[in-house]
């Protein structure tokens, strides 16, 4: 496994970005991970060195980067610490569609350069805050994103005017959406209204309930559950095997 770390220059600074690919002097399809609200850590190294390792070169931006430089953290502890929860908010808050994009241009430009990249397939996939970001990327980006895939992503169908509901309605690929059971970043109205929207626009998507509770497919956060990750994994390497090949 070949792993990089590039420091790509955007409109508010450098973003440091994690590479992964299997390497061998070829070319792979391009995957750009959005990470969840707990920030760039070990567990979502492995995540990436998984996804790589089935022929993929996997993307992994900091998306907090605005906020400057920040201790990691324990994905258990941000649950139970108010602290520690009150400092992923803060950076959360640093994260907003208008930054995202220009974060998400700078990745595409990365992977148009680099010679490991097969930049003509680019799939996303997003976690818990990283959910909406990829499918919006798939509204923003419609010549460059051939899939995109969200997991228990939170606040995907919002009020806001550019609110991923509203964005990915202009998204010419493949959607998948893997969502929580009660989950309260995305509850029944807004699963509707997500479910609408791309309907109405003639998207391709499928939407799963999994019987599992937000974050389920992050290994280090409280709710994982290994049967909902493994599902997760299923699902997502059939629709990148489909759309990158």
């Amino acid at each position: 496994m070949i792993e990089t770390t590039v420091d790509l220059r955007t409109p508010d600074g450098v973003m440091t970005t994690h590479t992964f690919h299997p390497g061998g002097g070829k070319r792979y399809p391009a995957v750009i991970c959005f990470m969840d609200g707990v920030g760039i850590r070990e567990t979502l190294f492995v995540m990436a060195r998984r996804l790589a390792s089935h022929g993929y070169y996997v993307a992994l931006p900091n998306l907090f980067h605005r906020a400057g430089a920040y201790a990691p953290f324990d994905g258990a502890a941000v649950f139970t610490d108010p602290v520690e929860r009150e400092r992923v908010r803060a950076l959360v808050s640093s994260v907003t569609p208008a930054r995202v994009t220009l974060d998400t241009a700078a990745v595409l430009d990365l992977l148009g350069r680099d010679l490991a990249a097969d930049a003509r397939k680019i799939g996303t996939v997003g976690y818990c805050m990283g959910g909406g970001p990829a499918l919006s990327a798939a509204g923003r980006f419609p010549d460059r994103i051939a899939a995109a895939a969200s997991y228990h992503g939170g606040r995907l169908a919002t009020d806001a005017p550019d609110s991923p509901h509203v964005v990915a309605a202009g998204a010419r690929c493949p959607l998948y959406i893997g969502y929580a059971e009660n989950d309260a970043s995305f509850p029944e109205e807004q699963r509707q209204r997500l479910e609408s929207a791309l309907t109405s626009a003639r998207v391709s998507f499928q939407m799963e309930l999994y019987h599992a509770g937000h974050g389920f497919a992050v290994p280090d956060l409280p709710a994982y559950n290994q049967t909902a990750a493994e599902r997760h994994w299923q699902t997502l390497l059939a629709l990148f095997e489909e759309t990158l090949g």
